[in-house]
């Protein structure tokens, strides 16, 4: 099988056409007809609204049995879920807590899961964060975007990994799909010469709007660069979607300037895909690709490469970096004991 690593590195030497490609060339992939998920038990993330929201619709509009709405907010949370219970009324559909800025609501979480469900098929981590300026949140002094779009994210990922493992599909691995975006293609990642690197990240003065954000989802590529080595495609398949970009999420909702919050709904209404065919990334990820996915970049509903950077000497090294001080991150929770079991025999 031909993965992300294997391909010749994604140089992008002009950005915008890669934009165009993915907006307005590639062709979506639906699932085959016919597709049914009678019976299988769903986990999304961030899915009252936006993509989440149009994720659950979709895979509820295949039969899926049972879902779970992760959120924030169990008021915004159940408010969604009540639609999505008269459009498919034979459907279970439960409304869980789910705090990515808290690592206490995530293992919480991701506890519920293992002691409360008897199957689970398929996870997507759709919830992300986009600011323009610094946060930082108190509970574990991160700066948010770096605390919910990665640390919590991969958090989640490993807490989730032994509960998939045993409670996949019969004679068939779970399916983990976690978002991703094709600007971090383009992702300079200033603070890569940094070392140790999470300080560095946590600087207010070294907050940068157009890098932050895709400094996060680059890490999250690293990480599942290793991860995968002591994850077997044959127990869980995991990946991440780039659903492009989409107009109408509510991406935006944490930006304070209306100026751009303003530009974001012009350009998204010029530009933007719309939620059905961002979703179905997702959906496309979890039901139509397998095993040859497995700890792959999708973009354009295709495997595609990681940025250049991954593929050097000093991006294999910060790839290691990421990796070591995300698990002596977690050493609270014993991430590094369950990567490790997960590739005992």
């Amino acid at each position: 099988m031909t993965g992300s690593k294997d391909l010749e590195p994604s140089t992008t030497p002009f950005f915008p056409n890669v934009f165009f490609n993915n907006q307005f060339r590639a062709r979506t992939q639906w699932p085959k007809a016919g597709t049914d998920l009678s019976n299988q038990t769903a986990i999304i993330t961030g899915s009252n609204v936006g993509l989440g929201y149009e994720a659950a619709i979709q895979l509820l509009g295949q039969k899926l049995s049972h879902l779970i709405v992760a959120v924030r907010s169990l008021d915004k949370g159940e408010a969604a879920a009540t639609t999505m219970r008269k459009q498919y009324p034979k459907a279970k559909i439960e409304v869980w807590l789910l705090d990515m800025s808290s690592y206490e609501s995530v293992q919480a979480f991701a506890k519920k899961v293992e002691t409360s469900l008897s199957r689970i098929d398929i996870v997507i981590l759709n919830a992300g964060l986009g600011r323009l300026d610094y946060h930082k949140v108190e509970k574990t002094g991160h700066e948010e975007i770096f605390q919910v779009n990665y640390l919590s994210t991969m958090l989640l990922v490993i807490l989730l990994l032994p509960t998939l493992k045993a409670k996949g599909p019969p004679g068939q691995p779970a399916h983990l799909t976690i978002a991703s975006a094709a600007l971090t293609l383009i992702c300079e990642f200033a603070q890569r010469d940094k070392t140790p690197l999470f300080p560095a990240l946590d600087d207010p003065k070294n907050f940068d709007r157009s890098d932050t954000y895709q400094v996060s989802k680059v890490m999250a590529q690293m990480f599942l660069w290793n991860l995968v080595d002591y994850v077997s495609a044959d127990d869980v398949i995991i990946n991440l979607a780039d659903p492009a970009f989409v107009r109408g999420t509510q991406f935006a909702r944490d930006i304070d300037s209306a100026h751009i919050k303003i530009f974001f709904c012009i350009f998204g209404l010029v530009a933007g895909r719309v939620p059905k065919v961002g979703a179905s990334c997702y959906i496309d990820a979890v039901v139509n690709k397998g095993k040859e996915s497995h700890g792959c970049f999708l973009m354009s509903w295709k495997i595609h490469p990681f940025p250049a950077l991954l593929y050097t000497p000093e991006g294999k090294a910060l790839t290691q970096r990421v990796w070591d001080e995300t698990l002596a991150e977690f050493e609270f929770a014993g991430a590094r004991s369950i990567i490790e079991g997960m590739k005992a025999q």
